[in-house]
């Protein structure tokens, strides 16, 4: 039997191509330098053709029988939003045995119906949030973030938010390098800042705001110096408060924030990939010390450096992590950054 994690996606008809492709292109496709690590398959309730909203039809040879000895179930969006009696029993059983369960966009409400989001926060397109909520009073719907990920079941925003609910999951697996690895591949960021709210918003007509992009490579190319928000406003020419209101704006989080999420961002590469010592690290990504290290990745994702590292030293790490009966090392949240 492969030790390939294994990854099912679940199609239905009309099924949304790029939702589809989300998970294909993240969890399927073979790059050059990096290891196979998930054993990818498409399935159908009923096998055969199944038509796409692109006017095209895929040719599906599984059936629901693949749902049964999937490590982790995606649903690539849910167009009718209301599936049959037998595909909510294989989510269930699936659920039940461990496996884990992702949604992409309206995906969210095959898992509300299935029950299985009850009284848990779920996400889906924003514009689908209300009729969400509605529909299933059960589920706090919260409509602004990228994604939701319990560990046992995700939800994520639409389209392109599939990407960042799968990338998350990959790091949650393998760890940050190897998803950076997998993004880089993808010219894709790791993650994003945010909500999905920001896209959410018609801009402006009157003028397109200045670009963050130059800041932000100069500011990720310092974190190990003293950065403040003055540095920042002063870097880019502008008050605190415009700046603020440009990360608002382009990346719905603070620049304080996105500094911290950088910050945390190398330190967790670093124990991946380096020997270095916490306090080594720590002066690295511009965290001060071991202490504030800890308190600052505890608070990020409610583990420590030690532990995230034996969880995800590539020297440790000898054969993929298969099933969801495993303790993760780091807690699931929503993508925004608050």
């Amino acid at each position: 039997m492969s030790s390939e994690h294994r990854v099912v996606a679940l199609a239905s008809p009309p099924q949304a191509t790029f939702e589809l492709s989300c998970a294909a292109e993240v969890f399927a496709t073979v790059r050059p330098g990096l290891a196979r690590l998930y054993d990818f398959r498409v399935c159908a309730e009923t096998p055969g053709p199944v038509p796409t909203l692109a006017g095209y039809s895929i040719t599906v040879t599984e059936g629901l029988a693949a749902v049964e000895c999937a490590d982790t179930v995606v649903i690539p969006g849910w167009q009718t939003r209301t599936a049959s009696g037998a595909v909510l029993a294989a989510l269930r059983r699936a659920h039940r045995r461990g496996a884990r369960i992702a949604a992409i966009c309206s995906g969210a409400f095959v898992l509300a119906q299935a029950g299985l989001l009850d009284g848990r926060r779920a996400t889906t397109h924003w514009r689908l949030a209300a009729e969400l909520a509605e529909r299933f009073p059960a589920v706090p719907v919260d409509p602004d973030v990228l994604y939701v990920d319990h560990g046992d079941v995700a939800t994520s925003a639409g389209t392109s938010a599939g990407i960042d609910l799968c990338l998350h999951l990959v790091r949650t697996d393998h760890g940050a390098a190897y998803a950076a690895k997998v993004a880089r591949h993808m010219v894709m960021p790791p993650h994003r800042e945010g909500g999905q709210l920001q896209y959410a918003i018609a801009p402006s007509r009157d003028r397109a705001p200045d670009s963050l992009a130059p800041l932000l490579e100069w500011a990720a190319e310092r974190l190990g110096e003293p950065l403040t928000v003055d540095d920042l406003a002063a870097r880019g020419g502008v008050s605190t408060r415009t700046l603020a209101r440009m990360f608002t704006a382009q990346l719905g989080t603070s620049p304080g924030q996105w500094v911290l999420a950088q910050r945390i961002a190398g330190a967790r590469a670093l124990l991946e990939e380096t020997d270095l010592s916490v306090d080594a690290i720590a002066a690295r990504v511009g965290l001060s010390s071991a202490t504030n290290l800890r308190r600052r990745f505890n608070d990020a994702l409610r583990t420590t450096p030690a532990a995230y590292r034996r969880a995800f030293h590539l020297r440790t790490r000898t054969e993929p992590p298969s099933g969801q009966g495993r303790e993760q090392p780091a807690a699931k949240a929503g993508q925004r950054l608050r």
